[in-house]
């Protein structure tokens, strides 16, 4: 998670334009022994070569990798602006500024927590209303609750190896653990119980309720007995508690999981292997025919109708496809008449707009992964024919 303190964030800060508080902010990530005298420029060219704004009122300056031998340690340091500054290529304001000094790849990582905790819609209009240092603190670490993901999926919320007559005796198990530790009310516990859990695959299976969500938890047993329900085997059962946007690194890693059929990795895995498991953003097991030697290096794009077009890329920059590929992504899309979607086919294999950048680099894309491309509309094959030479053209950072 990220690394961020009270004394890391600066509140009531003015600037004229975004290139002042670049200014500001490397003044500090110098005071504070993040970087060394210099730092600056690099952060300034960084901007000269693409916005670093994320969207819902973010932005993440940050240097290059020339001035990377600058950074003593990696650090951030987080500058607030009530009044914002025009900071996007199409005038969008930043409030938030989160200035990151990393030697390697580190701000990748927290990029990418950044992306999970502030995809909510509302997050522009709960930033507007930041007053104090604690606001900003409890928004970009996602702490709504004090529980962390290993919390959320505790040991004591973990029953492995036990027998079983059915699933519904794994439901009741699953209940009477987040009732004890009051994640759920009764009314959790009466829906939960009377809904039919929903199968994932490869015996494992997953319940929650809309109502009576008290904590974030998730509570799991795992049976040594020979179930099946509706035809379907039964080795594993969560239930998810669901109180805050905490839970969703894991919900998506155990859609990832779903994807590539690496469930059955639950069903020999210790508590502390199970958490890891769950709490992993990336893919434990690489899949024999992902190597990037067997991808086509020329995509063949198939039309679907007459407005819809699919295709299927590979990344080839180094870093993957991080804030500048992924904006230079964005402005090709945004020149095109056609709604365009993009999934990590070696993530989640969600589909998010390909017109934004939050979003965007929320998926995860590595050296290697594949990305599906959809267009729809007028001009789609032009839209995923211009995609596909961008990203076999380095997406403005050219090959390896």
């Amino acid at each position: 998670m990220l690394q961020l303190t009270k004394d890391d964030i600066y509140l009531d800060q003015q600037a004229d334009n975004k290139q002042e508080a670049i200014k500001k902010i490397a003044s500090a990530l110098t005071q504070q022994q993040f970087v060394e005298e210099g730092y600056v420029e690099g952060m300034l060219a960084r901007e000269a070569q693409a916005a670093t704004y994320l969207g819902s009122g973010i932005a993440i300056p940050h240097g290059t990798t020339t001035t990377r031998h600058l950074v003593k340690k990696t650090g951030v340091q987080v500058f607030y602006f009530p009044d914002g500054v025009i900071w996007g290529d199409e005038g969008e304001k930043a409030y938030i500024a989160i200035g990151i000094a990393a030697s390697s790849d580190e701000h990748l990582t927290i990029l990418r927590q950044l992306t999970h905790v502030l995809g909510d819609d509302d997050v522009e209009d709960r930033i507007k209303q930041i007053k104090t240092v604690d606001d900003v603190v409890a928004l970009l670490t996602g702490q709504s609750t004090s529980e962390t993901n290993e919390n959320i999926i505790s040991d004591d919320l973990m029953l492995l190896d036990i027998p079983a007559d059915n699933l519904e005796m794994l439901q009741a198990l699953n209940v009477s653990r987040l009732k004890r530790i009051n994640a759920v009310n009764t009314q959790f516990v009466a829906q939960s119980l009377d809904q039919k859990p929903t199968y994932l695959g490869q015996g494992v299976w997953v319940n929650d309720s809309i109502d009576g969500n008290l904590k974030d938890a998730i509570a799991i047993s795992r049976t040594t007995s020979s179930l099946n329900d509706a035809d379907k085997p039964v080795k594993l059962l969560l239930t998810i508690s669901a109180k805050t946007a905490a839970l969703d690194v894991i919900i998506n890693r155990l859609a990832e999981m779903t994807y590539h059929q690496q469930l059955v990795q639950l069903h020999t895995a210790t508590k502390m292997q199970i958490q890891q498991l769950l709490t992993s953003e990336q893919s434990t097991t690489v899949s024999q025919n992902n190597s990037a030697e067997n991808e086509a290096k020329t995509p063949v794009a198939t039309e679907t109708n007459a407005t819809s077009v699919t295709a299927e890329f590979t990344v080839i920059n180094p870093h993957g496809l991080h804030t500048r590929p992924s904006s230079v992504l964005v402005k090709l899309v945004k020149q095109f008449n056609s709604s365009v979607t993009v999934a990590n086919l070696d993530g989640t294999g969600n589909a998010v707009s390909a017109t934004s950048l939050m979003k965007i680099v929320a998926i995860g894309a590595k050296k290697g992964s594949r990305l599906q491309f959809v267009a729809n509309g007028d001009d789609a094959q032009q839209a995923i024919d211009a995609i596909g030479q961008a990203i076999n053209d380095g997406l403005g950072e050219g090959h390896e």
